[in-house]
Parts: C-alpha cells; sequence; structure tokens
C-alpha cells in the first residue's frame, strides 16, 4: 500500500508541523522539536499539569487532544515507538508548575518503562509528577490481573475527565484518585478484520484470512485470544458485549457510557451500526446510555476493525465528560437534549 511522507526519518516531524500550523491559536511547538503544548499554559499559575508521551502512527491520539481542558501537552515518538525519557522530561519540565504534573502512561512495555524513568528524572529535580498508568483492554490479561492489561480507546475517558477537571482546580492528589476511579470503571475489547500497514516497513502488520477476526487484537497489531469466523455484526457484537459484561458486570439502571472506536480503516457506517447493536444489547438489559462518542480516535495507520468500551461514570464524572474543551481533534460532547 502506498503512504504519503518525504522520508521516513520526518514522519513524526512533518506531522507535528502540520498540526501547530493548522492550528496557531491553540497549539504551538514547544522548546523541543518532538512536545506538542498548549499555546496559553495555566500550570505555572497554580493548574495541575496533564501530559503524556507516545508513540506516533495512532493518531489523533494522543497529539489532536492537547489544548484548554484537556491536554497541556504531548511529547511525539517515532512511529510506534515510546519517546526517550529525555524527550518525555523536556516535555515535563515545560508545562510542569508548582501544582505538579500528572503523567499519564498507556501501559505498554516502552511506554511504562521510558516514563516511569523521565517522572523518576523530573523527582531528581524537584518536580513533583504522579505517573499514571492506564489500561482497560480485557483481552490482554484476565479478569483479578487488570494491572498487566494494555491501553486501549478506553484510556480516552481519563484523557478527557482529568484534563476537564484539572482545568476547574482539581489538585494532584485528587486528580490522581480520581484517574484510578475512571479506569477502574472502564473496559475495552477490540477486533481486527484486516491488517494496516507499518509506514517504516512498508509490510503488512499481521495476517489473516478473508473469513476471520481477530478478537482481541492490540494497537501495535499485537496477537489477539482468538478468532471468529466472519459473519452479521450483531453476531460478533453480542459476543463482544457478553465478553465485556462478564469482566465488568454492569447493574440494570446504571447509566453508561459507550465508544465505539474505529482502528484507522474502518468506515463510519460501520461504527454506527455497531453502536446501534451494543445499544440495543444494553437497552434489553435495562442499562441507560449517556452520551456516546462513535469515531475513529486511536487508530493503528489503515488497519480494519474497531472496540467497543463501555464506561460507568458517577454523575461528577459524566459532568467533566461532556465539559468543553478546545482540543483541535477531540469531539465536542453535548448534553443529550440541549
Amino acid at each position: 500500500m502506498k503512504k504519503l511522507f518525504n522520508t521516513k526519518g520526518r514522519m513524526a516531524d512533518d506531522m507535528i508541523d502540520g498540526f501547530v500550523s493548522a492550528y496557531p491559536d491553540i497549539v504551538v511547538r514547544g522548546q523541543s522539536p518532538r512536545v506538542v503544548r498548549r499555546k496559553t499554559v495555566r500550570t505555572k499559575d497554580g493548574k495541575v499539569a496533564l501530559l503524556i508521551g507516545n508513540g506516533s502512527g495512532h493518531e489523533p491520539i494522543a497529539m489532536g487532544f492537547v489544548g484548554e481542558g484537556l491536554l497541556d501537552a504531548n511529547v511525539v515518538g517515532d512511529v510506534f515507538a515510546a519517546p526517550s525519557p529525555d524527550m518525555i522530561l523536556e516535555g515535563i519540565e515545560e508545562v510542569t508548575g508548582d501544582a505538579g504534573a500528572i503523567l499519564l502512561i498507556s501501559r505498554h512495555e516502552g511506554d511504562v518503562i521510558n516514563g516511569n524513568a523521565a517522572a523518576m528524572m523530573a523527582e531528581d529535580e524537584d518536580l513533583n509528577v504522579r505517573p499514571l498508568l492506564m489500561y482497560d483492554d480485557i483481552s490482554s490479561a484476565p479478569k483479578g490481573e487488570e494491572q498487566d492489561r494494555r491501553g486501549a480507546a478506553g484510556t480516552m475517558f481519563i484523557y478527557k475527565i482529568l484534563g476537564a477537571a484539572a482545568e476547574a482546580g482539581m489538585g494532584l492528589d485528587q486528580l490522581y484518585t480520581l484517574g484510578e476511579d475512571v479506569r477502574a470503571r472502564t473496559r475495552t475489547l477490540g477486533a481486527a478484520v484486516s491488517p494496516g500497514v507499518s509506514p517504516l516497513t512498508g509490510k503488512l502488520m499481521f495476517t489473516l484470512p478473508e473469513d476471520e477476526i481477530y478478537i482481541g487484537m492490540g494497537v501495535h497489531g499485537e496477537p489477539g485470544v482468538g478468532r471468529r469466523k466472519t459473519g452479521p455484526v450483531r453476531e460478533l457484537v453480542s459476543y463482544m458485549v457478553d465478553a465485556l459484561l462478564d469482566d465488568g458486570p454492569i447493574a440494570a439502571g446504571t447509566p453508561t457510557i459507550v465508544l465505539i472506536n474505529g482502528s484507522g480503516g474502518t468506515t463510519m457506517m460501520e461504527l454506527l451500526t455497531i453502536y446501534g447493536e451494543v445499544a440495543s444489547l444494553l437497552t434489553t438489559r435495562d442499562i441507560p446510555l449517556e452520551v456516546p462518542m462513535i469515531g475513529s480516535y486511536s487508530t493503528t495507520q489503515e488497519m480494519g476493525g474497531f472496540s467497543i468500551s463501555l464506561f460507568t461514570p458517577t454523575p461528577d464524572m459524566l459532568a467533566l465528560w461532556q465539559a468543553p474543551h478546545k482540543a483541535p481533534h477531540f469531539p465536542h460532547i453535548d448534553r443529550q437534549g440541549e
């Protein structure tokens, strides 16, 4: 498959150039060329900073989530590669003030190692940084071993809710506890129907027979936990929703947010069909649905597939989920009926 780029070594940098050129009133490039930060930084005036370092190739997450009400900064690594501890430290230094910072870490090996190292280096500089691991993929570790799970699209609930809470002035300890609570209320399961092509190698990231679907494929093409034959999407969605509810039961009457995330090569027609099936299944269980999110936000190039995330917010979390923001690529979530 053809890819559009100048040189492989400049992929991430050229992308950042385009991003900051497109949204100059919201974001700027930091002193380090791989740091994208809010144009107006409030963290020096008492706001807790919220940032993340992650590999590129999954856009719009996380660079597109930088802006008022969400991330203060994103440290952008190479394609599918976590930024180095030194690079993450540069991002921490640029946005962290006396109120401290939450460093979000999506749980993948390189991100965890480099993020924790950066946080320790920041402590040596007397910066108060709390690393918060994000994980939600039920296919990557069994129930009871949630701390070993991978980060997937459901981490978007942490981005948005902590971003809104930090913007409103919540302190460091309370933000960290809030992040843990949001994480505990989130479950995600994905499915892949076709591979993406690595922009670095030009090769397929995995192979899959035409009549099969991977269950549990990771965002870097990590192996799934099983395969199913293709068929009506209703049957696939029913299987996935049952697995999610088995892992994290939701009692009747519990307000729930559904996130349907496309992997990069899945059409909105397909994603809306999937949401309709999820909504129908949850409604039959008397689970009321709050404002959903449907689209391609955490992607793996042009991989065909999707994930379903279920999140059971408290009323305060729901208000933060719907709070206004100015991040370029995070959707605006209006209250139902308004």
